[in-house]
């Protein structure tokens, strides 16, 4: 099986069992609504931060595949994470998207299924808008690190 295959799969998991999806009503979760008019993906999620650290996340869109599996992959990879941990990964998420150089010690595993987006450069604001949208419940806690 060859990378572009196993990567396809990997995404194509994610999208037909995402991790983390379904929303809360709880007013100590932080939630952000992005959507992507040009294509109609559409992205709710769901923070709980304590002490600085990312306690639970939540997610829930809809969209294309490409959308709707990263939403599932950033919730499992920012669960856990302090606030700046979190940031520096998105950041690095981000580079990785582009098709530059990023960091191989932070991002690992289903994330870099990614890796070829930046050959689709419609299918990049897919990839990122979960991403983008947890970094902006993210930035305004980065100060209180």
């Amino acid at each position: 099986m060859d990378i572009k295959t196993l990567y396809r799969e990997v995404i194509m998991d994610h999208y037909k069992h995402p991790l983390n999806k379904g929303l809360v009503n709880h007013p100590s979760y932080m939630t952000i609504h992005l959507n992507n008019p040009s294509c109609g993906d559409d992205m709710v999620v769901q923070l709980l931060i304590e002490d600085g650290l990312i306690k639970d996340i939540k997610q829930q869109g809809t969209g294309c595949s490409i959308c709707c599996s990263s939403a599932s992959i950033a919730s499992e990879t920012l669960k856990g994470k302090s606030v700046v941990d979190a940031l520096e990964i998105i950041n690095e998420f981000y580079e990785l998207i582009k098709g530059s150089t990023f960091n191989e010690n932070i991002l690992t595993g289903d994330i870099l299924a990614y890796q070829g987006v930046h050959q689709f450069p419609a299918r990049i604001k897919c990839a990122t808008l979960a991403w983008k949208a947890y970094e902006k419940g993210l930035m305004p806690l980065k100060g209180d690190q």
